[in-house]
């Protein structure tokens, strides 16, 4: 056996295993996928070997990549590729939870440490015990919670709000973010020192335009989802796999898959998709994950609206936790959604 081939992990595979040999040999197949992850390019196969690495080991990890680049499908790939794959997988969504719930919703509360607490909650460090809890958007959290999620990765333990028991986390943490996470530390707006203990062993997921040999496989994969779930049997147009390869991708594979998915629908036998474009916004109001930007001079109700309604999307139409969250009755929430609906100001 050659050294690569004996530092070189096993990856799963689709391709059908080589024939005996005959006096000639034939060049291996690169995998389909690994996991839950798909891709052939050299980005990909990297990645994967990166996390079969450090799948086995109990590191946190950090991923890092862009929107869309699937940071999420990497985390539950290390999970199931690990010691805890029988354990939980929870996925927490940092920048969705407001600060003033975030430390019960990931520790848990005793019955009566606040008002509305009637029971005891468990949170979602003890419900990932034995498993691993995924903290996306990381450097969304609110600065007090940096610091008490960093005691935690030093000691391994927590106590629920309102409670003095000692718990242990017995749990791996794997984190991610779509930001640079030094550029956040340098704005002061994440603590340095809990980046080196989340960052033990970084990730980063590449950008689809960083993976183009990627992408005739990936929309093919989604069109075949497709078919299979709508019983259809439709294929690509001519050309249509040039035109995907050509596209810049922003969104990344979210984004191939949106374009796919909408071709899909409006095609009869032939799924065009041509000249994907990013979906129409108001120039002056840019949402980005967690967070809305205006351009000065909007006009205060015009700023009041696009910030009630980014936040109904951030927490998914919970209209209770988006009026908790802006500091109004839900009353008032829903008055003013009202007169949104019917193209007035509030």
């Amino acid at each position: 056996m050659r050294p690569d081939q004996a530092l070189a992990p096993p990856l799963d595979t689709d391709a059908p295993a080589a024939p005996a040999a005959t006096g000639s040999v034939r060049p291996a197949i690169p995998p389909q996928h690994y996991g839950l992850l798909y891709g052939t390019s050299q980005p990909m196969r990297e990645l994967y070997q990166q996390i079969e690495k450090v799948a086995p080991t109990s590191l946190t990890v950090l991923i890092v990549g862009e929107s869309g680049t699937g940071k999420e499908l990497v985390a539950r790939t290390l999970h199931e590729k690990s010691p805890r794959d029988g354990g939980p997988f929870i996925p927490v969504n940092c920048g969705a939870i407001p600060a003033a719930l975030i430390e019960g919703e990931l520790f848990g509360h005793e019955k009566g440490s606040f008002t509305g607490a009637i029971q005891q909650h468990m949170g979602y460090f003890e419900r990932a015990a034995g498993g691993t809890i995924f903290l996306d958007e990381i450097t969304e959290m609110a600065p007090e919670m940096q610091i008490k999620l960093l005691r935690v990765l030093e000691t391994s333990s927590f106590h629920r709000v309102g409670g003095t028991e000692q718990i242990c986390a017995d749990v791996r943490v794997v984190a991610a973010t779509n930001r640079d996470p030094r550029t956040a530390v340098r704005e002061g707006r994440f603590r340095e020192d809990l980046l080196y203990r989340l960052a033990v062993f970084p990730l980063r997921v590449p950008a689809l335009r960083e993976r183009p040999a990627d992408i005739d496989m990936l929309g093919q994969r989604f069109l075949d989802q497709l078919n299979a779930t709508e019983k259809t049997r439709k294929r690509f147009a001519p050309g249509t796999l040039d035109g995907l390869r050509q596209y810049h991708w922003p969104g990344n594979v979210r984004e191939l898959k949106n374009a796919v998915h909408r071709a899909f629908i409006l095609a009869d036998d032939e799924v065009k998709v041509r000249n994907p474009e990013p979906p129409p916004r108001n120039r002056r109001v840019v949402r980005r994950d967690g967070s809305l930007e205006l351009t000065v001079g909007i006009p205060l109700p015009d700023a009041q609206r696009e910030l009630i309604l980014a936040t109904l999307a951030h927490f998914g139409g919970d209209k209770r936790q988006t009026a908790s969250t802006l500091g109004i009755s839900l009353k008032t929430l829903y008055n003013r959604l009202d007169v949104y609906k019917h193209g007035g100001d509030a």
